[in-house]
């Protein structure tokens, strides 16, 4: 199983990051587990400076803007 965190605060920004991603999971029939990461000590960890941030399998992706359809489905597909 895949495992994607999705860092931010909890903005609508990082609330839709989250659904696009498990839109993408289930539009391709993969399982995903879409953590949503609000700490912010977890969220430095990654070194983000700007959110909404994904991490896929404990390794960050993207940052600062909600993602592209095209992108998450080319992390979720090997």
């Amino acid at each position: 199983m895949t495992t994607v965190e999705v860092l931010g605060t909890g903005c609508k920004k990082c609330v839709k990051t989250a659904e696009k991603i498990s839109a993408a999971a289930t539009e391709l029939s993969l399982d995903v587990d879409v953590i949503k990461v609000t700490d912010p000590v977890k969220i430095m960890e990654y070194q983000v400076m700007s959110t909404p941030a994904v991490a896929v399998d404990g390794k960050l992706v993207h940052s600062g803007s909600i993602p592209e359809h095209d992108q998450i489905i080319s992390w979720l597909t090997p």
